[in-house]
């Protein structure tokens, strides 16, 4: 298949294909004689793997170090990577919790009118800090 029709079954961009070619993550396709790429099967699940592991969070690093794993097919250490992004995203979570609850916070005390000096908002956002 052309990189054309490569791209639009994975659901990607033809640059992103180009893009995760450049970066190692794609084999490069074979040529034509007209110079055109020719890509398979084996390419389109490549890529379909980048794209759900991405939704998942996995940088391009991550997926490098899975495609390697799963070409090694060492599964515990899949697992062990999956089990790392998801301490990972429980921790970010966490975090945007606790910045969710100071700007409800802010939010709340902030009567929306008024000088900006008396901004609540404002005065979190430019206080020194305390450390």
């Amino acid at each position: 298949m052309s990189i054309g029709q490569l791209a639009q079954q994975a659901g990607v961009a033809i640059d992103t294909v180009r893009y995760y070619e450049r970066n190692a993550l794609l084999a490069p396709a074979g040529r034509l004689a007209s110079g055109y790429r020719r890509y398979g099967v084996t390419e389109l699940k490549r890529l379909r793997f980048i794209r759900r592991a991405k939704a998942l969070g996995f940088t391009l690093d991550d997926i490098r170090a899975l495609l390697t794993l799963s070409d090694e097919r060492d599964v515990a250490q899949v697992k062990q990577a999956a089990q790392r992004k998801l301490g990972d995203i429980e921790q970010r979570i966490t975090e945007l919790e606790r910045i969710r609850t100071g700007l409800h916070t802010l939010i709340a005390a902030c009567p929306g009118h008024g000088r900006a000096e008396a901004c609540p908002i404002l005065n979190a956002l430019t206080q020194e800090d305390r450390s």
